[in-house]
């Protein structure tokens, strides 16, 4: 077998298992069954002559052939759906940028460049997804987002360690607070020692296997008890006013604070920081994408003043 017997549905599954991080996951999304993709996956390995991903406890990655055949794949489909737009006669999507973002940069970072974009001509047509830093990251190798938004912690390593390497851009950096009830002790302290918090109830985002619990205060001595989890910030801090628990967050990034919530610094422990980075691969950004980047800059630009 060779090259030619590579077809365009096993290309299609090798993008979709690249990106999603487990055969299970790309089935559920194509919807094949998980040993139909097995299938094609086994079939494309045989055409090359290589294998393309390599097992791990949770789920696969790529290997040296996946990533080389991966980018001639997402090429290959893209040019494809261009052409079938164009034989349709449907404008084509030269004008559209596709952009990822962790959970917290939604609300002010994003959103806000997304209007001044609305007062750009020609304006760009973006479409955004949240998602957790390694589905993110996924998701550019996989050519299914041009960019995204990411947070780090020093010492603020490349998100992946895959070649060629991502393109970095810090925007932001923004300190991490505890948010707590306005009728605390906490509250009325003005902080919170590391050794008080480390008994209180928490309430954190759900974690999985790529993504930790996040809500809680890094590096807390003993285990953190978790009384509620919750993925939107809006509810962690209502839940938090409510005398539920605390929670972690960067004030900076939260447009609106619920009433009845105080932001305290953590003492006795070093000052967390996080950056916030923007994320592509190697090489020049269409124009349209260039606007989206610089819409985020000027916000976070004004976020850092």
């Amino acid at each position: 077998m060779g090259m030619g017997d590579v077809t365009l549905a096993g290309l299609r599954v090798l993008r979709e298992v690249a990106e999603r991080g487990t055969f299970t996951a790309a089935a559920h999304s194509l919807g094949y069954t998980q040993s139909a993709v097995s299938r094609q996956m086994a079939a494309l390995e045989q055409a090359v002559g290589a294998r393309l991903f390599d097992r791990f406890p949770g789920g696969v990655r790529p290997t040296g052939a996946g990533r080389a055949l991966l980018r001639h794949a997402v090429a290959a489909l893209d040019a494809l759906d261009a052409a079938d737009r164009e034989l349709r006669g449907v404008r084509d999507a030269t004008g559209r940028v596709r952009l990822g973002y962790f959970p917290a940069a939604g609300a002010v970072l994003v959103a806000d460049a997304l209007a001044a974009l609305r007062r750009e001509s020609p304006r760009p047509r973006v479409t955004t997804r949240e998602g957790s830093t390694p589905a993110l990251v996924r998701a550019l190798r996989s050519g299914t987002l041009d960019l995204a938004v990411l947070t780090s912690r020093p010492p603020h390593r490349s998100p992946d360690t895959d070649a060629p390497p991502l393109h970095v851009e810090p925007l932001l950096e923004t300190r991490l607070a505890v948010a707590v009830a306005a009728d605390s002790r906490f509250a009325e302290h003005g902080t919170a020692d590391v050794a008080d918090i480390a008994a209180q109830p928490w309430i954190a985002g759900p974690g999985s296997a790529d993504e930790p619990l996040l809500g809680v205060w890094p590096g807390l001595p003993g285990r953190p008890r978790i009384a509620h989890t919750a993925r939107d910030w809006l509810t962690k801090l209502h839940l938090v006013a409510a005398g539920a628990g605390i929670t972690t967050a960067s004030p900076a990034l939260l447009p609106v604070i619920p009433r009845g919530v105080r932001f305290v610094d953590v003492t006795g422990v070093a000052e967390e920081v996080r950056r916030i980075d923007l994320v592509s691969l190697p090489g020049r950004l269409a124009a349209p994408a260039g606007a989206l980047v610089d819409a985020l800059r000027r916000r976070a630009a004004d976020l850092a003043d």
